[in-house]
């Protein structure tokens, strides 16, 4: 088990990606929910616990459960989320973005872990990028047609 963190890096802020991931959420809702970002910049704030009751009757009717799964999952395994639950002064907030408790030390540590996690695996995954060996680009129809044009002049019994 690791040491939680000790220094706060301060509120964690929504990207694009965060934003599309939200705004994913709130189109399958009746009404969006304060929790969630609106813009780049503003925080990303980790949910109350059993907010994903709160949310469920909220749903289009024409949207299936599962979907809804799929959308709050994206939002809720990313790295930045993790990162913002992590933090020493990290509180979980309601479906109305209003703080309902602090994040227990236990939820904290597993979201440390979690984003240490996904960091490593995109260190590794660029490093593998860099490391890689460049693949040529295939040949075009012309460069073919253009080699057997060569080879057949080479092996032409006509030349002197």
């Amino acid at each position: 088990m690791s040491k939680p963190w000790t220094t706060s890096r301060g509120p964690i802020v929504a990207n694009e990606a965060d934003i599309r991931k939200a705004q994913a959420i709130n189109d399958l809702l009746v009404q969006p929910v304060a929790v969630l970002p609106n813009a780049v910049g503003e925080p990303i704030r980790p949910f109350a616990l059993g907010l994903w009751h709160e949310l469920r009757p909220l749903l289009k009717p024409d949207v299936g459960i599962t979907t809804l799964r799929r959308a709050t999952g994206a939002y809720l395994h990313s790295k930045r989320y993790y990162f913002a639950t992590a933090q020493p002064d990290s509180l979980r907030y309601g479906i109305d973005g209003k703080p309902r408790e602090a994040v227990s030390e236990g939820d904290r540590i597993t979201a440390q872990e979690k984003y240490l996690g996904l960091k490593r695996q995109n260190v590794a995954r660029a490093d593998a990028d860099v490391h890689a060996p460049m693949a040529s680009p295939a040949p075009t129809k012309a460069d073919l047609i253009r080699a057997a044009l060569l080879d057949r002049r080479k092996t032409s019994p006509l030349k002197s």
